[in-house]
């Protein structure tokens, strides 16, 4: 099996509407990626971006581990052959984390258990990170005598911080959940039978928030990661949209607000 990316909603509560999951599913390999599991990565997240009805995606390892890095039992086939290999990272792989960083909604990830290499790029993507204490993160590939990939290596050294993936690349460090979130990477880091519960009610408080205010966040903050400033097309032409003036009317009404 070269293991699956699956698609579902998070429930079928009606509280839950909007809220969909991707699970990352490779029995047998803690969750790691194949090149076919990369494309179907791509493929699952142009089909979320051209929905309307997501309003939060959860992203979620099945079973014990988020990812624990790519399948190495596949490298042998293509990693020595150049075309092969760049193929590999700037269209297969490259492909399933820009339609991941190009997700128009608020993008969680759920991190248990080993997250190394590909599973640190995923969820380096996402835009919220809640994890468990055994989570254990790294990118140990200079065991395995290849660097990085270049689009790849900006990502991490943007999302980890540049003295973590130094440590992570240049000495095979392996880091656990609580210094993770004290060098910023992670939110909340709970008790293993604690994950689901946190990551639900996160996925329901961004769920429940406007989504034309998080498309626009997402956007700015999209520019802001690519060096300049926020580059929105007319940042104000929302002034007259519907969720604009509920938002407004109801803080002034003193009511939830029904978006």
């Amino acid at each position: 099996m070269t293991g699956q990316i699956t698609l579902r909603p998070w429930s079928a509560q009606p509280q839950h509407a909007g809220i969909w999951r991707v699970g990352i599913d490779h029995p047998g390999k803690l969750n790691a990626m194949s090149r076919a599991m990369w494309v179907a990565l791509r493929e699952t997240l142009q089909a979320v971006n051209a929905r309307s009805d997501v309003r939060c995606l959860v992203v979620q390892g099945e079973g014990a581990a988020f990812c624990a890095g790519g399948d190495i039992a596949e490298y042998p086939g293509f990693r020595f052959d150049e075309a092969q290999l760049t193929h590999f990272h700037e269209s297969e792989v490259w492909g399933g984390l820009q339609a991941l960083l190009d997700c128009p909604v608020p993008v969680v990830a759920a991190i248990r258990g080993a997250c190394m290499g590909a599973g640190v790029e995923i969820s380096s993507c996402c835009d919220l990170r809640v994890a468990t204490e055994d989570a254990k993160f790294g990118a140990p590939i200079a065991r395995l005598g290849f660097p990085m990939a270049p689009r790849e290596l900006e990502l991490v050294v943007r999302e980890v911080g540049s003295m973590v993936a130094r440590r992570m690349l240049l000495e095979a460090a392996v880091f656990s959940a609580a210094e993770m979130a004290q060098h910023g990477f992670l939110g909340p880091v709970v008790a293993a039978e604690q994950l689901d519960a946190v990551v639900q009610d996160t996925a329901e408080k961004v769920a429940a928030l406007s989504p034309l205010a998080a498309r626009l966040n997402k956007q700015g903050m999209r520019s802001l990661a690519q060096g300049g400033v926020p580059a929105v097309a007319q940042p104000y032409a929302y002034a007259d949209d519907a969720e604009h003036r509920e938002g407004i009317h109801a803080f002034l009404e003193k009511r939830k607000p029904q978006f």
